[in-house]
């Protein structure tokens, strides 16, 4: 099995939206190949922050049908639940490295599963949180 990795919202949403053909087949690939080799996690926030964007923000305009479906194809991956530990988790890291709650709950869940890499365009690339080391698979699109 390869190393594992998190794979973070806007990387789901990407791989959804034609509109950014390059990131489109980057994010696909992360996505695949995490269901292929079992190596790709997401969290129960990720499909939650995945519905809201798709079905509201964007002009992708998905009903809930079909975003419901999609979330049924990405449950393929690792998906961490949010309970009581990963949030006081998320509060130690939002306090050690002044991040957001949000993202701090991205990286407890990556923590927790012992991610070597979170995939995400949102956080500094290159950036280490503890042993999880953020990378953003979109540099050169």
């Amino acid at each position: 099995m390869s190393a594992r990795y998190f794979i973070d919202t806007n990387i789901i949403v990407y791989a959804h939206d034609k509109k950014y053909p390059c990131k489109q087949i980057k994010a696909q690939e992360l996505i695949f190949n995490g269901m292929r080799e079992n190596s790709a996690v997401i969290s129960a926030q990720v499909l939650s922050e995945f519905f809201v964007t798709v079905t509201k923000r964007t002009k992708q305009n998905y009903s809930v049908a079909a975003a419901k479906h999609e979330i049924m194809l990405l449950s393929y991956l690792h998906v961490v639940d949010i309970d009581f530990d990963l949030v006081i988790r998320a509060l130690s890291i939002k306090e050690l490295y002044q991040l957001s709650y949000w993202d701090s709950l991205i990286l407890s869940a990556a923590e927790r599963s012992e991610c070597e890499i979170l995939y995400s365009e949102d956080l500094s690339s290159g950036q280490k949180y503890g042993k999880v080391l953020c990378v953003n698979p979109f540099a050169g699109c």
